[in-house]
């Protein structure tokens, strides 16, 4: 079986085609600029050859349309004809409260993806353009769509509930959804894999930590919690995003500052968090050498803000759990950043958290056991790879058709 997984965004295409047979990468890339001056798609093939194909790429259907066009070519391609692809897996930013688990799409999801736009504007429309573009192109095509918020749905009201009236809840949706669900999915099953234990008896901590950024509770098996709210500006200090931030703060700088509602979304969205504060990048790698190498003071403390905010996090949730068996370290950030996981680490022993520096130091993107021998929480890196996960849920539904 051969699986193509799309990840579609407001003017982009992220795209892998799997063999389920030995889940291997047949082909990756990115199609970029959809509707833009100097719009490309990005190949790497599975020997590691990268090649670019310049192109008027208009829209999502046109961009797609390349991406199965390269797949079959003669020269570049990995299949002889569309009717190799058994089925297309699509990530679904939001699901709402519709979606619990990956499904089959048909007209009636469709139906009740479109009612979620008004909860991702930016995310479900492209989402939605992908699913239509392969109906036109590869008619009779079986589509699955994993959904971001689809994991936490386990989580109890009393953690997804906000204090607003609850009429207001039933009216609008307004709840924690919780984003990276794939994500935080994938790693938490890996590391019971890793570690040989019942994922269904572990209390895990996830931390997906990259430009964007949150930390899941996994008890049993089922989130119960996690930082990202209604929108994925909420809890940890990420990229360009504030985090947890006080309404009234928001009040006031809307009203100081004499912004809408628009405007201000775009600052704490967009001009917030790690470049907000330093001003110099929302690339950790950039803020990391600043802090580091040129003694930058704001990026120290963009820093300190970022480890110290995570770290709550981790000990709210052990709390939550009443205690924690693993920890779990992803992203970019997170796989490849040994000093923001030190970071966080520290002061945690109490607590039974015990990172072993030197194996830390070490460890950038692997599969590897960062805790100490005498720690009672086993601190792990595992790389994500929601492609992959997206593709055996594709696989499993399919296969059980």
């Amino acid at each position: 079986m051969k699986i193509l997984v799309l990840n579609c965004g407001s003017s982009s295409i992220k795209f892998q085609f799997f063999n389920m047979d030995d889940h291997s990468v047949l082909a990756k890339g990115l199609v970029e600029k959809i509707g833009l001056n100097g719009s490309r798609l990005k190949l790497t093939k599975n020997d590691g050859t990268k090649v670019v194909f310049n192109g008027e790429i208009l829209d999502h259907k046109i961009g797609i349309e390349y991406v199965l066009g390269v797949l079959t070519s003669t020269k570049h391609g990995c299949i002889s004809d569309l009717s190799d692809i058994s089925a297309v897996g699509h990530r679904v930013v939001h699901g709402g409260e519709s979606f619990s688990n990956s499904v089959l799409i048909g007209d009636e999801v469709v139906a009740e993806m479109e009612k979620c736009i008004e909860l991702a504007p930016l995310h479900n429309p492209p989402n939605l353009k992908g699913i239509e573009a392969i109906d036109d192109l590869i008619p009779g095509t079986k589509q699955v769509g994993v959904f971001d918020t689809a994991f936490h749905q386990t989580m109890p009201d009393h953690s997804y509930m906000y204090g607003i009236p609850y009429s207001l809840y039933k009216k609008y949706g307004v709840r924690r959804y919780g984003f990276h669900g794939t994500s935080h999915r994938y790693v938490s099953n890996r590391a019971a894999e890793i570690l040989g234990v019942d994922y269904k008896s572990q209390k895990i901590i996830t931390c997906h930590l990259g430009n964007g950024a949150s930390v899941a509770a996994i008890k049993n098996g089922k989130s119960i919690d996690t930082s990202m709210g209604f929108t994925p500006v909420e809890g940890l200090l990420m990229g360009t995003r504030a985090g947890d931030l006080d309404i009234g703060a928001v009040l006031f700088l809307m009203e100081k500052e004499k912004i809408g509602v628009d405007s201000a979304s775009t600052l704490f969205n967009k001009h917030s968090g790690m470049l907000g504060l330093t001003n110099i990048s929302s690339d950790a790698r950039d803020i990391e050498d600043a802090a580091t190498k040129d003694g930058n003071k704001l990026a120290q403390l963009a820093m300190k803000m970022y480890d110290y905010r995570v770290k709550k996090y981790i000990g709210s949730y052990t709390a939550a759990m009443n205690g924690c068996d693993v920890l779990i370290f992803t992203g970019g950030i997170g796989e490849n950043a040994g000093i923001t996981r030190k970071g966080i680490c520290d002061e945690l022993s109490w607590l039974g958290f015990e990172i072993d520096e030197e194996i830390n130091e070490k460890t950038r993107g692997t599969e590897t056991i960062i805790s100490t021998q005498n720690s009672r929480v086993k601190i792990m890196v595992v790389p994500t790879d929601e492609e992959l996960m997206i593709a055996l849920d594709t696989q499993k539904i399919i296969g059980d058709e």
